[in-house]
C-alpha cells in the first residue's frame, strides 16, 4: 500500500512539471522583461494626413462591407474601389489638393518617427505576442510579428503617453491577434514606422497609426482603431471596420 501511495505521488508531480514545461515551451515571451524607460517621447505630427483614416500611395481596393469612420485618400492614382459595398463615413480625396498634401505629411512624420533616438530604445526581434509595452522608444532590424499572444501597451496612467516602434522591414500579425490598450493608453499616441509592408490576419484587433512605406492589407474581419497610412503602395481591405483615432 505504501508503495502504491508513493507512485501516485511520484506520478502527480510528473503531471505538474511536464505542464510547468510545457506552458515555459509554448509562451517564451512570459520570460522576457521588458525595462521601463525614463526617456519621454513627442507625439509624431501628422498634420494634414490627420483627418485620414486611410491614405494610399497608389490604391484603395475593398471587398465586402467595410465601414471606414474618416476620410479616405489617394496621392498619386486614380482607383478607389469597393465603396460601395463599403461605408465611409468621411470624405474621398483622390490626387485633390488635400490628399496631395497629406502625402507630403505623411513622408516627413514617416521620416520623423524613423529618425527618433535613445539611450534606452529597446531591440525588439521576432514575435513580440505576449509582451507587455509600456512608453517609449522600440525598434527592430528586421520584421517583427504577432504571432502568438496579444500585445499590451501600458501606459502607466499617463494619458499622452507615445510609443513609437520603428520596424525595419516587414510587420505581420496572425489570425485572431491583439493589441491592448491598459494604463490609459490610447491609439493616438502609438505608432508603428513600418519599413517595407504590413498585413493584419483574420480578425486582428489592431491599434494605432500604421505608417508604411509600401503596402497594408487587412484581411476578412481585421480591425483598426487609428490610421493605416502608405507612402507608395497601396491599402487592401476585406470586410473591416477602420476608425480614425
Amino acid at each position: 500500500m505504501k508503495i502504491k501511495n508513493l507512485l501516485s505521488i511520484v506520478a502527480i508531480v510528473s503531471v505538474v512539471l511536464f505542464a510547468s514545461c510545457d506552458k515555459d515551451d509554448t509562451d517564451p515571451s512570459s520570460l522576457i522583461i521588458i525595462p521601463e524607460q525614463t526617456t519621454v517621447q513627442t507625439t509624431i505630427s501628422l498634420a494634414g494626413a490627420s483627418n485620414f483614416a486611410i491614405l494610399a500611395g497608389s490604391e484603395v481596393t475593398n471587398t465586402g462591407e467595410t465601414v471606414i469612420t474618416g476620410d479616405i485618400g489617394l496621392s498619386p492614382g486614380t482607383s478607389i474601389g469597393g465603396f460601395p459595398p463599403g461605408i465611409l463615413n468621411g470624405t474621398q480625396h483622390i490626387n485633390d489638393t488635400i490628399a496631395n498634401q497629406a502625402k507630403l505629411d505623411i513622408i516627413t512624420a514617416y521620416n520623423e518617427a524613423a529618425a527618433k533616438t535613445s539611450a534606452e530604445a529597446v531591440t525588439l526581434s521576432g514575435n513580440i505576442g505576449g509582451l507587455t509595452l509600456t512608453p517609449g522608444l522600440y525598434f527592430s532590424t528586421s520584421s517583427l510579428s504577432i504571432s502568438s499572444g496579444d500585445i499590451t501597451f501600458d501606459a502607466m496612467g499617463d494619458a499622452n503617453a507615445v510609443f513609437i516602434i520603428q520596424i525595419a522591414s516587414a510587420f505581420t500579425t496572425t489570425s485572431g491577434r491583439a493589441v491592448i490598450l491598459s494604463g490609459g493608453a490610447s491609439a493616438s499616441n502609438i505608432f508603428w514606422n513600418v519599413g517595407s509592408s504590413a498585413t493584419f490576419g483574420t480578425t486582428t484587433v489592431m491599434k494605432g497609426t500604421v505608417l508604411a512605406v509600401e503596402s497594408i492589407t487587412f484581411n476578412t474581419g481585421a480591425t483598426l482603431d487609428g490610421r493605416a497610412l502608405t507612402r507608395t503602395g497601396g491599402v487592401t481591405l476585406e470586410g473591416n471596420t477602420i476608425v480614425k483615432k
